[in-house]
Parts: structure tokens; C-alpha cells; sequence
């Protein structure tokens, strides 16, 4: 007899980003694929007949346990959830609103919690499956002009550590992705909404601020489809590492997690107040 097809649940896979190639390479790789967007309309080019769009709003309870039940109820199972979806928080920490601040967290931190909670329960009675969490480098170490996005990703890291021991007796692996410079299109997105509040304290950084929403976007960036298939490589494995990182820069924030941080902090100041000539 021949197993069936795996089945993954992939949420923030709007067309242009890591969420949408994820998909794509599951699917190429033979793996039933849920992909989740708030509007349908953001993933109707998707081509291969083993990706079934769904629409799910990661804030919504109801919503989330809504999805995960019509996808187990269709197919009897989800083996690998990835937590994907999330927005940009970019400016100075000081220029942060409270609302935009708990809008950052709703969206990259208790939506990660969120998805967890509603799958975990079904992998553990099958003692099977694997949650993937994605992170990010500034995660582990944080820049100017991007600290309250630093903030939720290190949420997300200290979330997934935890789950990483809590769910070993469950049955269940956990691996945490911390993408560096990854070509996408969120920072293209941030790029056209952010403003400098009025009395912001910054007026004089904002070309530095400009150049920091979209240096991940630069000529070292990794294309979202290479980003896609390590991740992808890495999370079906039968025993997945713990934690997986790839793109731009990824390298040079392994180092910095060696270094003193008061050196490092210094360093990405002076790197991201750098003006242009």
C-alpha cells in the first residue's frame, strides 16, 4: 500500500512572497497544499492542482479553527502547518503608535500562537507532524528603523524554542526559519504606506529609514523561489533541524550572535545612519 500525499497548511501566501513560493514547492515536491490569504483574489494564480486556496484571517479564532477543521475534515490530517504570515513594522521605535505596535504583534505573534493551538491537538493525536515557524534574523539581533518588527520576530523565536521542547513528547517537530534578505513583496508594500509622524524625533533619518524598509530587497537577496526550496528541503525531512536559516546576510548575523552586542549594536548603527553620497 502507498501512503497518501502529506498535507500542508501554509498561511501569508499573497502572490510575490515567501508564503506563495513555499506553496509552490510543495506542491512540485508532491504535497497536498492549503495556501491561506485574507482576500482570494491575491493567490488566483496559482496553476498546480494540488494547492487549494483558502481564505483565513489570522486574527480570527473562529476563522483559523474554522479553516484547520475544513482541511482535516477534507483530507484527515495536516502534517506540516507553516506560520508565514506577517507585516512589516518599519520606522523609529518612538514613532511607533500603540495600535500599530499591537497590530504588529497581533499579526506576527498570536497568529503564530493562534495556528499552533489549532493544529496541535490533531498532530498529537496522531502523534505526527511538524510546525514550522518563520522568523527572521532580526529575530536574533535587531537594527535601527526596524525595531518593533525585531521585537515580534524575537516573540516568535522565544515561542518557537519553547514549543520545540513542550512538543517533543507529543510527537510533534518544531523548526524555526529565520530568513535573511529574502526578494519578496513586503517591504515593496511597507515602502508605499510608511509616513514620518509630525512629531516624529527623526525628521533628519528619514532617507535612512527609507533605505532600511528595503534593504532586504537588495542585490545580495536571495530569490523566493531558491529561499523556498531549503526550507521546504529542510521541514519534510523525518527529523527536521530545529532551525534553519538562508538568504542575504544570514551569515553575517550568525557572527553577530557570537560577538559582543555592544560592538554589533554600534556596528548596525553607524551601518543604517550611513548617509549617501
Amino acid at each position: 500500500m502507498t501512503s497518501s500525499p502529506k498535507v500542508v497548511l501554509v498561511t501569508g501566501c499573497s502572490k510575490g512572497g515567501i508564503g506563495y513560493s513555499l506553496c509552490e514547492e510543495y506542491a512540485a515536491q508532491g504535497y497536498i497544499v492549503y495556501a491561506t490569504a485574507r482576500k482570494l483574489e491575491s493567490m488566483n494564480t496559482f496553476t498546480s492542482q494540488s494547492i487549494h486556496p483558502l481564505e483565513l484571517d489570522v486574527l480570527d479564532d473562529e476563522n483559523t479553527n474554522q479553516v484547520v477543521k475544513t482541511i482535516i475534515d477534507k483530507e484527515g490530517k495536516v502534517d506540516i502547518l507553516v506560520n508565514n504570515a506577517g507585516i512589516m513594522a518599519a520606522g523609529a521605535m518612538l514613532d511607533q503608535t500603540v495600535d500599530s505596535a499591537r497590530r504588529a504583534f497581533e499579526t506576527n505573534v498570536f497568529s503564530v500562537f493562534r495556528l499552533c493551538k489549532a493544529v496541535a491537538k490533531h498532530m498529537a493525536s496522531r502523534h505526527s507532524g511538524t510546525i514550522v515557524n518563520i522568523g527572521s534574523v532580526v529575530g536574533e539581533v535587531t537594527t535601527p528603523w526596524n525595531g518593533m518588527y525585531s521585537a515580534t520576530k524575537a516573540a516568535v523565536h522565544m515561542i518557537t524554542d519553547t514549543l520545540y521542547m513542550e512538543c517533543q513528547p507529543l510527537g510533534i517537530n518544531v523548526v524555526l526559519v529565520a530568513p535573511g534578505a529574502v526578494r519578496s513583496n513586503i517591504a515593496n508594500t511597507q515602502n508605499g504606506k510608511f509616513t514620518l509622524p509630525e512629531d516624529s524625533l527623526y525628521k533628519n533619518y528619514v532617507e535612512h529609514i527609507m533605505k532600511r524598509i528595503v534593504a532586504s530587497q537588495g542585490s545580495n537577496s536571495m530569490d523566493t523561489r531558491e529561499f523556498a526550496k531549503i526550507v521546504v528541503n529542510e521541514t519534510t525531512q523525518r527529523s527536521p533541524r530545529r532551525y534553519v536559516t538562508a538568504g542575504g546576510n544570514s551569515g553575517v548575523f550568525k557572527l553577530f550572535g557570537w560577538l559582543p552586542k555592544t560592538m554589533v549594536l554600534w556596528f548596525l548603527w553607524k551601518m543604517y545612519t550611513r548617509t549617501s553620497k
